[in-house]
């Protein structure tokens, strides 16, 4: 029985963590590459851990204590896991399985030195590395120093750093279990790490090797500073020698100890640039083996590289399935749609098939190729020019991507190109009745789709949606949809440049536009202050709702003295605004009618920030200024050479901007109501197979693409071990931020603002709407985590159209990302709302209490305290 407690590496594989852990597992698996050499030792395995776990006292005690835990939790989790350590290092090896281990240190020397190191079960995973939360003990000598340390090694499974890496990672510590690794000790003149991938850019054509003198501890621990070497293409390309004054080294008796480095040395290079390039080879075959991007321990001992570990570089965004081995650019869609969540497969799947553009997936977000249009000139132009009016750091970034050649010569100028990006569109009218008979269109056609899809169920469900699909893009591409849509971006940016040029006046359009008419998600944040009217005068029911934490409380309210007011306002509000969400584009989001406790805190706020009657005030408010703003100008342009065909000509556009910009805003409306109607109607096929026994809970449906739902709901068979992988998938990919652009090569390319015009120590951004406002920063990820008082600035990642209630409460707004045309900067300006977006980092360099004012009309922020 001890026997199968201990395993010869060359015994095992990467296909047996669950037995000898993620680290034993890629170790047994390098040693069966060819080429690779890998240190001789063993294995003790996971069986043997649970042994100790089941023989030592009060352990499940605490585990369940343990597992209750938060990482907030610190000072208990510190307690309870020291106690958990020192239980384990306190219990006995059984005889029999001391006896299996010294026998396997007979066969491969007693007298060695040794590697004793921690290999848990949730070690080295495609999805969580856990570098460096087990311990590992180097130069261990004799049997029963090695017997401690191994004791040592299963004790760390319980550091604290480990569990609060589990708890972060939403991993049971019930189920991770340790095996331990013993080793020959390798003596090395020279280690470090090879990255198969460039660790920061991401490119998987660029490889870094990173090596000292002596033992890797000298690099792990900071000891010193390694060399760096830049591999692209089969040579150096960049080179860092450090002066590398210390190393460390092996004791004889065991142990290690850091040294002086001769000052000779200090700055010679620890490899030989044959060896760089040599050891990078010897990684790409490491890399091939293993189907991922690597991060590898190495050690050079007489001019031959020895392999100490290897594990997946878990950091790296995933990479868009391309079509060919040509060089591709991908735009992420998550930054112009004002989502950079991880999406669910369902969600990305639905948004694949209703999309007006091919759709690639990765890291759980979606990427449209644009290398067709950079390789045309005809196309390249366009999409630049819109890019730079949108996001400059997009075009940026493209122009970076195009300046090192990138695009092009494999794909030549005669190439079929999409239509110009940004490219005017066909003639309109400045006619209000267009936009009445678009959004008539859009509500008859929902209509029918609510109608229709009433009746259908199993399989004829997804025959249905598929042609609602085509529906779906019928309406969104209707010509004047596009002609109106582009009709109120142009008229803004004809404004803005010719306004500048004219009267020196920047970013005129933002007054110009305040309460234009039929901007469904502006009004969507004034119609919440009406629910607010409606229930600040019944204190009953805000006492109530001050107390609410769960979705029912629709249905007390009635038992209150106002209640049934206060629940026919709210049930009014989610009829008509309901399917909204945040991170709506995602059709597996819980939307307000699905979670209406969402909207409390934001009723709350507007009860307590504002008087009654706010919402019609603050609309006439801005229509008063857009007039008087409009006033101005005409007068100012008048009083110019030929001020009157200039007066005229902005007249026009002033017209042109007020009928089309609220409109701006409506398909996304339009979209979201459909995915609530598919998403209710997929839902309860969920339920069925629920009910049928075929699926454990309704939501997993959400971890299937469209056509696999399909499969499912017709077979009547799921494979349960996909929708596991599917969901561990989504939890790495939700720890992963998406690039603006991405390449082929998993390079993500970082554009810039290159501005000298923004002071010392501000963050730079892209101005959106005009203004100055000082005030406190409320730094909010989560809407419902808001708490807002009256002249609060809003920073925050992204805002979607479900942030808009927010909007009316804040003074000023501060995102991480956006655009000039997204829905934040729109609903800002309709506000009139000083606003900065795109400014990288924003909520971890702004802190939350801290007093900031917001330039929008300069486009950077000054944190003052």
């Amino acid at each position: 029985m001890s026997e199968q407690h201990v395993l010869d590496l060359h015994d095992v594989d990467e296909t047996q963590v669950a037995v000898v852990g993620g680290k034993g597992a890629h170790l047994g698996g390098l040693s069966r590459i060819d080429g690779v050499r890998v240190p001789p030792g063993f294995c003790v395995t996971t069986d043997a851990f649970r042994r100790i776990i089941a023989e030592a006292p009060s352990i499940d005690d605490r585990l369940d204590r343990l597992s209750r835990l938060t990482p907030d939790d610190r000072e208990t989790v510190r307690t309870l896991s020291a106690e958990i350590r020192r239980t384990i290092e306190g219990t006995a090896i059984p005889d029999d399985l001391a006896a299996a281990i010294s026998r396997a240190l007979a066969r491969l020397g007693e007298r060695a030195a040794y590697a004793v190191r921690s290999s848990a079960t949730a070690e080295d995973l495609p999805t969580a590395s856990f570098a460096g939360q087990q311990d590992t003990y180097l130069n261990v000598v004799g049997p029963a120093a090695i017997l401690e340390h191994v004791r040592r090694c299963w004790a760390s499974l319980f550091t604290e750093r480990a569990v609060i890496y589990r708890q972060r990672n939403g991993i049971d510590h019930r189920t991770v279990h340790m095996a331990v690794v013993v080793q020959q000790m390798v003596f090395p003149d020279a280690s470090g790490i090879l990255f198969t991938a460039d660790p920061v850019t991401g490119n998987r054509k660029v490889a870094t090797v990173d090596a000292s003198f002596g033992l890797g501890e000298a690099l792990v621990s900071g000891l010193v500073n390694p060399d760096v070497f830049t591999v692209r293409d089969g040579g150096i390309v960049d080179r860092a020698i450090a002066a590398k004054q210390r190393a460390v080294q092996a004791l004889p008796a065991g142990g290690t100890q850091d040294v002086a480095i001769d000052p000779q040395r200090q700055e010679q290079p620890a490899l030989t640039d044959a060896q760089v390039l040599r050891l990078v080879r010897l990684g790409r075959r490491i890399e091939a083996h293993f189907g991922r991007p690597q991060d590898i321990e190495w050690c050079l001992v007489d001019d031959d590289f020895q392999i100490v570990q290897s594990r997946p570089i878990t950091t790296l965004f995933p990479i868009p399935a391309a079509p060919d081995a040509e060089r591709h650019v991908y735009l992420s869609v998550g930054h112009q749609q004002m989502m950079t969540d991880a999406m669910k497969p369902l969600g990305v799947s639905m948004w694949q098939l209703t999309a007006m553009a091919p759709m690639h997936e990765a890291g759980g977000r979606l990427f449209v190729d644009v290398t067709p249009r950079l390789a045309s000139p005809a196309s390249r132009a366009g999409l630049l020019d819109l890019m730079g009016k949108s996001d400059p750091l997009f075009r940026d970034a493209l122009e970076t991507v195009l300046d090192r050649g990138d695009v092009g010569p494999s794909l030549p100028d005669a190439a079929p190109a999409a239509p110009p990006a940004g490219g005017p569109p066909a003639p309109i009218e400045t006619d209000p009745a267009i936009v009445t008979e678009l959004i008539e269109r859009s509500r008859a056609s929902i209509a029918a789709l609510q109608r229709d899809i009433r009746t259908k169920t199993g399989p004829a469900l997804f025959d249905f949606l598929r042609e609602a699909f085509v529906e779906h893009k019928r309406v969104l591409g209707d010509p004047l949809n596009f002609q109106a849509i582009m009709a109120g971006m142009d008229a803004t940016w004809w404004l803005n440049d010719h306004l500048r040029e004219w009267l020196g006046e920047k970013n005129a359009a933002d007054t110009l536009t305040l309460s234009a008419p039929n901007n469904v998600t502006s009004e969507m944040g004034l119609a919440l202050l009406d629910v607010a009217d409606v229930i600040r005068p019944h204190p009953e029911v805000v006492a109530f709702l001050q107390g609410v934490d769960e979705d029912g409380f629709l249905d007390e309210l009635p038992k209150l003295a106002g209640g049934s007011e206060a629940r026919d306002a709210i049930e009014a509000y989610l009829d008509r605004y309901g399917m909204r969400c945040v991170g709506e584009i995602d059709i597996t989001r819980p939307r307000w009618r699905e979670r209406p406790s969402t909207l409390v805190p934001l009723i709350l706020d507007n009860i307590r920030n504002f008087e009654p009657g706010a919402a019609g005030r603050r609309f006439e408010q801005g229509r008063q200024e857009a007039q008087k703003k409009e006033q101005e100008v005409l007068s100012r342009l008048r009083a110019l050479p030929d001020g009157e065909q200039k007066a005229d000509e902005a007249k026009r556009m002033i017209d042109r901007v007020r009928t089309f910009i609220g409109y701006r805003e409506y398909p996304k409306y339009d979209i979201i109501s459909r995915y609530f109607i598919y998403k209710q109607a997929l839902l309860d096929e969920a339920e069925r197979l629920v009910q049928a026994g075929v699926l454990p809970e309704k939501e997993d449906i959400f971890y299937l693409t469209f056509q696999e739902l399909h499969d499912v709901v017709r077979t009547h068979q799921v494979d349960e071990q996909l929708v596991q992988q599917r969901k561990d998938a989504f939890r790495a990919y939700q720890a992963l931020t998406p690039p603006r652009v991405l390449t082929s090569d998993g390079e993500a390319v970082v554009g810039t603002y290159r501005r000298d015009d923004v002071p010392a120590g501000a963050l730079s951004g892209l101005p959106v709407s005009s203004g100055t406002v000082e005030g406190r920063a409320r730094v909010i990820l989560d809407i419902a985590q808001a708490d807002l008082e009256a002249g609060d600035i809003l920073v925050t990642a992204y805002t979607d159209p479900s942030w808009s209630p927010v909007f009316v409460a804040i003074a000023g707004l501060v995102t991480e990302v956006g655009g000039l045309m997204t829905h934040g900067a729109v609903i800002a300006r309709e506000y009139g709302l000083p606003a900065v977006v795109g400014v990288t980092d924003a909520t971890r360099l702004i802190r939350d209490g801290q007093r900031i004012r917001v330039h929008g009309t300069g486009g950077y922020v000054e944190i003052l305290s």
